[in-house]
């Protein structure tokens, strides 16, 4: 067992090399279209769901990500940032005019700011190195979103990759036993749901 968890292991490494490369040599053009769709997408999944009420969450932008912190100045949208504790996992903060603070990975995050449950947020955008067709997302090998989305209330929030069309697998990406598909991606393409079932 441990062998076949350290082949695939190295077999997720690979792909992260292999897609980190891509996703930094990306244009601002790329990422400037995906931000628009972002936008489009959001209108869309709000008005369709009536969510306008609730929290978008969304996540302070890594090296390669595309930055969308602008949905807070859009019409004044509430929005989310997650803190990560390598102990409790995710959480999910409203990211007021307050100060930020480091995490434990060392990313800003409102971690004054009291945890919001998953009934006050509407959609999860999230960001990812890799997506494949199934919406099997790779990430940077903490699990942190993997664990979230196993409590059933928070994988019933719709939940979207931000990535460029560049970085969707069209063969399916290593995955272990615990991995969820997401809802779909947000990509210079547009907007691309999926029925995404545990």
């Amino acid at each position: 067992m441990k062998k076949m968890n350290e082949s695939l292991l190295s077999e997720k490494e690979i792909k992260r090399r292999k897609y980190n490369l891509i996703r930094y040599s990306n244009s601002s053009i790329i990422h400037k279209k995906i931000k628009s769709n972002v936008k489009q997408a959001l209108q869309l999944l709000l008005k369709k769901n009536n969510y306008e009420e609730k929290y978008i969450g969304i996540y302070w932008p890594l090296k390669g990500e595309v930055d969308i912190r602008f949905i807070r100045e859009i019409n004044n949208q509430k929005v989310a940032l997650p803190s990560s504790s390598k102990i409790k996992g995710i959480n999910y903060h409203p990211w007021s005019k307050n100060q930020l603070e480091l995490d434990s990975n060392r990313i800003p995050a409102p971690v004054e700011e009291s945890n919001l449950s998953p009934k006050d947020i509407s959609i999860l955008l999230v960001p990812a190195i890799a997506i494949d067709e199934e919406g099997y997302r790779l990430g940077y090998g903490g699990g942190y979103f993997d664990r979230l989305r196993q409590k059933d209330l928070w994988f019933s929030i719709p939940s979207f990759v931000v990535i460029s069309n560049n970085c969707i697998s069209k063969e399916p990406l290593p995955r272990d036993e615990w991995d969820l598909p997401f809802n779909g991606w947000i990509s210079e393409k547009g907007l691309h749901q999926i029925e995404a079932t545990k």
